[in-house]
Formats: C-alpha cells, structure tokens, sequence
C-alpha cells in the first residue's frame, strides 16, 4: 500500500484544483468575451489568470498533500524534521498550531511561475493539432494521445526544476542552518535551486524527472484523449458540425 500513501488528500486536492480552475476561467471567459469569438490570446490571459486564483486558493490543500504523502518515508537528510499526523484536519490543525498559517503557503511563488506550464502545454498541443488538421478532417485517437503525451513531456521538462524546488517548500521540513530555521517559500526559491545545483550537479535539478514523466505524460495523453472523444461526441448528439478549429 505504500505507493498508494496519500491517495485521499490527493484525490481531494485534484478535484477541488480542477474545480477552481474551470470554474473561474470560463466565469472570467463569459465575462469578457460576451458573445465575441475568442482568440489564443485571450484564452492564455484568461488561462493566467485563472491558474493565479487557483495557486491562491487551493496551495494549503496540496501542502497538506505533500506531507501526508511523505509522512512515514525514510529520508537520509538529517536536517528533515519527522512528522505525526492522523489525517488532512488533523495536519492542517498542527501546521497552522506550529508553524502558523502562513506556512500553509509554502511553495506559492514557485507555483505561481507554474501557471505556464498548462500554458505550454496547450501552446504545444494545439500547435501539433492544427498541423495534423491540415491533412486529415478530424484527429485520430491515437493522434490525440501522443501529441498530448509529446505537449505535456515538453511542458514538464521545461518546467521540472522549479516543480522540485516547489515539493520541497510545500514539505516545509527542511531546515536552514546554521540557525535552524525552517525553509520559507519566496526568499528561498534562488537559494534552493543553487543548493541543488552545488551538492547533486546540474542534473540535479531534474531528479526524479523519470517518474515525474510517467506520472503526468500519462495523465496528459489520457484526459486529451477522452477530451476531444466527449467533444466530438458531444457534437454529434447535438447534430451540430465539429469545428475543425476547435
């Protein structure tokens, strides 16, 4: 059970993140387009916009995440501080008791600079799909899955180092010495990335990358997949035509 630590903070996070996000961005998109045709770079701003308020809201829940994830592991680090607790109440309630609230924060600034990284997803996607849709009428299964795979393992690459340095302040157990005080989010971001640098090399700013890969391309090539599936379905049952462009 142990690859499964963690499940239900996760499944939680996710749905409440999801949540946030769409609701906001097409909230926002009804708003400003009004009934006008939107372009890719509204879409990006309004995408922005809505990561921003989703990072706000729902970064506690994924601190909280992270830890329960973690909690149990063995770690060679000396300077992690171990941890005790029963469920997501319980560690919300001895974060805020021992660290205060601001602690449930930790790993904003980083996450906040990842809001780009659903946007170079999309960038790339529908990059490949208007070039598939240059030669053939609709894009394949097989099509959606692997230009999702390919837009998500660029996404993530590109932006893998501070997704590390973000699991790391939204863990919140490391400490700075030699005053033995616990990381913070902002002021440490530089401090972390050359930290990692200095003691694993370049490439430890990537470590893990493997996983990480397997984890979110999957995911990724999945949720386009059945994505564009439901729409063309969708537009069938509506006997409406499938855009092309869309």
């Amino acid at each position: 059970l142990a690859p499964y630590r963690g499940w239900f903070p996760v499944i939680s996070s996710l749905c409440c993140s999801n949540f946030v996000y769409f609701y906001t961005f097409n909230s926002l998109k009804a708003l400003w387009i009004k009934g006008q045709h939107s372009t890719t770079g509204k879409d990006l701003v309004l995408g922005v916009v809505a990561g921003v308020v989703n990072v706000l809201l729902t970064t506690p829940l994924w601190v909280v995440n992270t830890r329960l994830k973690l909690q149990g592991a063995k770690f060679r680090n000396e300077d992690i501080v171990p941890t005790n607790y029963k469920g997501i109440i319980d560690a919300f309630h001895q974060i805020i008791r021992d660290e205060g609230v601001v602690a449930l924060w930790n790993g904003t600034f980083p996450s906040l600079l990842l809001v780009f990284n659903p946007a170079i997803q999309f960038m790339f996607y529908e990059g490949f799909k208007r070039k598939l849709l240059k030669k053939q009428l609709q894009l394949t299964s097989l099509d959606a899955f692997v230009i999702g795979a390919i837009a998500k393992a660029v996404a993530t690459t590109l932006t893998y180092p501070l997704q590390t340095i973000q699991s790391i302040l939204r863990f919140g157990r490391h400490r700075l010495n030699p005053e033995n005080r616990t990381l913070g989010s902002l002021r440490n971001v530089l401090y972390l990335l050359q930290q990692r640098v200095r003691r694993f090399g370049l490439m430890g700013l990537y470590k893990g990358l493997e996983a990480k890969l397997l984890q979110t391309v999957l995911t990724a090539a999945l949720m386009f997949l059945v994505y564009e599936k439901l729409t063309a379905a969708t537009f069938t049952v509506m006997g409406l035509k499938h855009s092309r462009r869309h």
